[in-house]
This record gives structure tokens, sequence and C-alpha cells, in this order.
């Protein structure tokens, strides 16, 4: 909860610079928002790298069915919650600026920083996501370790990074992003809009989680409410942790608490940590919306043109670091490539998700309780056929 303290401070700071100082300071802000984003794009590609690599190596070996089978159902809930999300937001959120064509960010009309320096990344985006794959997948079946533990290391190395560096740095570089926009005018229709999106990706969060235990319930002939009080905990810790990793314990009590198998509880939910991001993915395409119409640059997609973003989004998301805002992060890969954010638009995505990034984690860790229901009667039906 502090770093959404620090977050708010940001937006607000950058709010009262933007309006109220000369552009002297607005431009010095705008020059660390600049060499901020370059660093934070330099890092992007290595973040793909090596985190996707370790988590697709790092998948359980000789699970068998239990294993394909907790995967598929973590990819369809993501899948399907960020198509319910596309859905919802791309006809509401368009409605806030149908009568205020102002109301739009256009960024040939800006201020400028001081200095520019380009820092190249040293490869694609696209590249970095196909390499993940390629090693991911090789060293899983030539059982490469020694190669899979460079990858964990360089893991660690990005993920150090992240914690020490660009999370403590997101408030000034977000402070930068509203100081232009407060420059610009347009910062209140932006608040706005923000508001809308906070509120619209809370409710669809909820109604996704009561749709799987609904299901969950209907397969364990038990009560979905109660199912999702004896989850409340997870959710609320989630929300305080901002990270689906270490709320693993408390995640565990409370699916123990719904009379999962043991077995599988300690199978489905250390899994599910990393692989179901379905809150996370409800948030990302509900702000992606968001910015798409606050862009004059960018449109809002057909629901076949967001699909091939959203399948590519439940999978680049996979072992996303166990920081607040590594979603995000990794999203920012197919934000560029598929949906041809600039700068100022990923600046603009970066504060949106990280305001509520602890809901969309809760979300997550809430909704593994019900796919770990699942897994749990799936495996209790296969026992009986077997043993019949």
């Amino acid at each position: 909860m502090k770093l959404i303290l620090k977050l708010l401070a940001g937006i607000l700071g950058g709010i009262v610079v933007g309006l109220f100082f000369p552009d002297a300071v607005i431009r010095l802000l705008l020059t660390f928002k600049v060499m901020f984003g370059q660093l934070l794009f330099f890092t992007i590609p290595l973040l793909i790298l090596f985190f996707i690599t370790s988590g697709i190596a790092g998948l359980p070996r000789n699970s068998g069915r239990l294993l394909g089978r907790t995967l598929g159902t973590a990819y369809a809930s993501t899948v399907i919650a960020g198509t319910l999300a596309f859905l919802v937001a791309a006809a509401v959120v368009p409605l806030l600026s149908a009568a205020d064509a102002a109301a739009t960010i256009d960024e040939t009309d800006a201020l400028t920083p001081f200095v520019e320096i380009a820092i190249p990344p040293l490869m694609t985006i696209m590249s970095a996501l196909t390499a993940a794959f390629i090693f991911g997948l090789g060293i899983a079946a030539t059982r490469a370790d020694r190669l899979g533990a460079v990858f964990n290391e360089g893991r660690d190395v990005i993920e150090k990074l992240l914690v020490v560096v660009i999370i403590p740095l997101l408030p000034f570089y977000i402070a930068g992003v509203f100081a232009e926009l407060a420059a610009a005018g347009t910062v209140f229709e932006t608040l706005k809009t923000f508001g809308v999106i906070l509120v619209l990706s809370i409710s669809l969060h909820w109604a996704w989680i009561l749709v799987l235990f609904v299901i969950a319930g209907l397969l364990a002939g038990r009560s979905p409410l109660k199912l999702i009080r004896n989850m409340l905990p997870a959710y609320f810790t989630a929300l305080g942790t901002m990270s689906s990793a270490a709320t693993i314990p408390v995640t565990l009590q409370s699916v123990r608490n719904n009379e999962v198998d043991e077995d599988i509880a300690g199978f489905t939910v250390p899994l599910c940590a990393t692989t179901h991001l379905a809150g996370s993915t409800i948030t990302i395409v509900a702000c992606a919306v968001a910015v798409m119409v606050l862009h004059d640059a960018l449109s809002v997609p057909s629901l076949l043109a967001i699909w091939p973003f959203i399948f590519m989004l439940g999978v680049v998301m996979l072992a996303a670091p166990g920081v607040p805002g590594g979603a995000v992060m990794s999203a920012v890969a197919l934000l560029v490539s598929m949906l041809g954010f600039g700068e100022s638009a990923i600046a603009l995505m970066i504060a949106l998700y990280m305001a509520q990034d602890s809901f969309g984690t809760a979300c997550n860790v809430t909704g593994d309780g019900a796919i770990a229901l699942m897994i749990d009667q799936a495996a209790g039906e296969a026992k009986e056929n077997g043993s019949s």
C-alpha cells in the first residue's frame, strides 16, 4: 500500500508542477521522465528474455495430465476475462470523451525535455520473446540445468533492478507524465477516465471471481458465496502485498479451508501464482482501451483485432516478477509491438495500471482458489473412474 500512496503523491505532485510551476521546472521533470523511459525500454526485452525463459523452464516436470489441466484452466480463465474486459471497456470508455474532443492527448503539441539520450535495447521485444520460448522449451526438453541456472540468475539481476531502481523511481516518472498532461490542459479529463476505469476494473474483477466460483461451486456441489468467503483473507492480503507470490502462504491456507486436497493445493496454488493472471489481464485490457481513447494517434480495435493481443498477453505475463507492476512491465512488449503504443502512451498506461495493481493481484489469487477447487474435483473424479 505504501507504493500506491507514493504513486498518488506522484500524480498529485505532477499536476501541481504542471499547473503552477514555470516551464523550466516542467521541462526538468520531463527530462527525467524521458531518460527514465529510455532505461525502462532498455530493460523490457531483458525482462521478457530472462523471466519468460526461467518461467517456462521451471514448470513442474512429470506432472502429466494434472499440469496440463491446471495450465489450460488458468490460461482459459485469463483469456476469457480479458475478452470480457475489452467488450465492456470498449462500450463504456469511449462514451466519456464522445462529447469532449479536447480530452484527447496530442503528442505533437507538448513541452520538450532539456536533454534526450538514446539507450537502444540490446534486442527487439519480439526477438526477446521468440528467444525466451526457444530457450525455455529447449531447457525443459534437454534438461540443460546449467543453462537454466544462467537464466535464473539473469532473472534475479533484472528483478533486483526492478526492486531497487525502477519501482522506487516510478512515482517521479508518473509525476512527469501528469505534469505534461497538466501543462497541456488535459489532466482533469484524464483523471475522470482514471476514476471510471478504476471502478470498472474492480467491478469486472468481482464479476469474474463470481463466475469462477459459481463454476467451482457447481462442480463441488457447494455454495459459491461460502467458498468466496473462505478466500477473503487471500484477497485482502494481496491488496497489501501487491504480489501473488508473496500471498502464496495465505492463499494455500484459504484453499485448505475450502477442503481442497493437500497435494492438489500444494501443486496448483504456487503454479497459478505465476500462470493465472485473469485480474491483471482485466486491468491491462481496460487500461489499454482508456489510453487508446485518450490518444489521438491510437484507436480502439475490433474484438478480432484485439484477440491476438489478449492471447499473447496470457503467455507474456507468464512468471511475471513477484514485484508490484511486474505484469504491466511484461505487457509493455505487446503494447508497443501489437497495439502501436508510443512512449507517452506507455507512460500513461503504467501510471493507470500501477494505481490499481493491487486489485488485479487480489483477483488473481482469489481466482486461484476456484481453479484449485476445479482441479481437485477433476482429480477426484479421475481417481473414482480409475478405481472402478
